[in-house]
């Protein structure tokens, strides 16, 4: 049995994704969704599982964050399941969550799927032998880092390779040159494209709402002065809002730019295969810049990416943050580059 750990919509595609690569039936799949509580993200994740099981998957939903008493409950229900996996696909090796059940986890084959731009930032760490933390924190620590180091120890020698045991990365993304030991395969989005579409194509532009005023990145009012202006250069109508987006975030975009404000109900790879898209995506720095062009493989449509301007990050802000962000967008492949709006 193969056992998946999803949190996220993207990372339950991606388990359909890398499911489509491999020779065996959906049926020798469970997936476990790891349910958040942000009711966006449930939303999404309700629909991707309607069509994770439509393919034939097993599909547990897991209210693993309902209440004090859930991960306690949660551990103790998927700890036989986790030790009777012939192979354990997790979707964010940054997880707390999925570090902890890792613990319990023995030399089962390991598969880790795209969950975006963390990929590559996991590949690198790995290879480095640092521990694991999102590139976009600063990684100095506190009283529940402090307790839950020792988890994300044995988490890290679980998800590192070593003789006679597999450890695969699952992404779209580019690693560079990937640490020794580790199968890269790549997600050219095979099911997305034979599920879905082509799309029908709209005129103007669609643009791609991103997290980084949400995850402490980029300031609030640069970013809604940036997205105005992008879209008024680039003819945008569409704003494609991330799950994570704030209400009152979307409301003041929606007021400034006269953008209409869209909710997506699955991941944008799948919205944007089915259709209609605008002829013309475009995106600040972020996953679907490296995602996009593989689902929309064989359409007209262009994918551009605008750049970060240094000086739209929060003071606070990982050193990291502006290199990485480069990074993401220089090394993407079939898109267009646009300056960052004056």
């Amino acid at each position: 049995m193969n056992l998946a750990f999803v949190e996220s919509p993207v990372q339950l595609l991606n388990v359909l994704e890398w499911a489509h690569t491999r020779p065996y039936a959906p049926e020798a799949v469970t997936v476990v969704v790891l349910s958040p509580t942000d009711p966006l993200s449930r939303g999404q994740l309700r629909r991707m599982a309607e069509l994770a099981r439509d393919e034939g998957f097993t599909v547990r939903w897991q209210e693993a964050r309902g209440g004090p008493t859930a991960p306690l409950r949660t551990v103790r229900e998927l700890a036989p399941m986790l030790r009777s996996a012939d192979r354990i696909v997790v979707g964010d090796p940054f997880s707390r969550y999925v570090q902890l059940l890792l613990t319990l986890a023995g030399d089962q084959e390991l598969t880790v799927v795209d969950d975006g731009t963390a990929t590559m930032e996991f590949a690198a760490q790995l290879a480095r032998g640092e521990r694991l933390v999102r590139w976009h924190r600063r990684g100095t620590g506190g009283a529940r880092e402090r307790l839950l180091a020792p988890v994300s120890l044995l988490a890290r020698r679980r998800l590192a390779p070593r003789p006679g045991r597999e450890v695969e990365v699952f992404t779209a993304m580019p690693l560079g040159t990937a640490p020794e030991g580790i199968t890269v395969t790549p997600n050219l989005f095979g099911w997305t494209r034979a599920r879905f579409g082509p799309p029908t194509l709209l005129a103007g532009a669609d643009l791609v709402g991103t997290s980084l005023v949400e995850t402490g990145v980029v300031d609030d009012a640069r970013y809604a002065e940036a997205v105005r202006r992008l879209a008024r250069a680039q003819g945008a109508r569409r704003y494609f809002a991330h799950r994570r987006e704030s209400p009152g975030k979307l409301q003041r975009l929606s007021r400034l730019t006269g953008l209409e404000i869209v909710r997506p109900e699955l991941p944008l790879e799948l919205v944007a295969r089915r259709g209609p898209v605008a002829a013309t995506v475009l995106s600040f720095p972020s996953t679907v810049v490296h995602t996009l062009p593989l689902a929309l493989a064989g359409t007209a449509v262009e994918v551009a990416v605008c750049d970060i301007a240094p000086e739209w990050l929060t003071e606070g802000v990982s050193p990291r943050a502006e290199g990485f962000l480069a990074a993401v967008t220089g090394t993407a492949r079939g898109v267009q580059r646009l300056p960052a709006p004056a």
